[in-house]
């Protein structure tokens, strides 16, 4: 098999490992939040990549990219856990903000949330 450009990428990691660079993956992100001053960048679903050269850690983060205001996703954040919100957005492929929204008005009860979206 032939990596990027025709080079072997069996040959490449062995090139990297000399030069004393890792690369390794996150398998198990749900979401990353970058939180700014003014908003939030969120990365749903991440295919998150770390690079370690020389001892410094950069990361390389791929997914589904939305903004949300500051103060409205820390407080849906902290209130809601997200496992609830994941069930609501799949059941009724709603947007990440309308299911929040409909599991603060319900009081976190999913299934209400679910309800009062699918009703709407």
């Amino acid at each position: 098999m032939q990596g990027i450009r025709g080079i072997n990428p069996r040959q490449m990691k062995q090139a990297m490992r000399k030069m004393g660079i890792a690369s390794s993956s996150i398998d198990d992100a749900i979401e990353v939040i970058i939180r700014t001053s003014s908003k939030n960048i969120v990365i749903s679903n991440p295919e998150v990549t770390v690079m370690t050269v020389q001892g410094v850690n950069s990361y390389q983060i791929t997914g589904n990219i939305s903004e949300r205001g500051t103060e409205e996703s820390l407080d849906a954040l902290d209130s809601i856990p997200l496992e609830d919100v994941d069930l609501v957005i799949s059941q009724t492929n709603c947007s990440r903000e309308e299911a929040i929204k409909a599991l603060k008005e319900c009081d976190g009860q999913p299934a209400e949330a679910i309800l009062k979206i699918m009703t709407r």
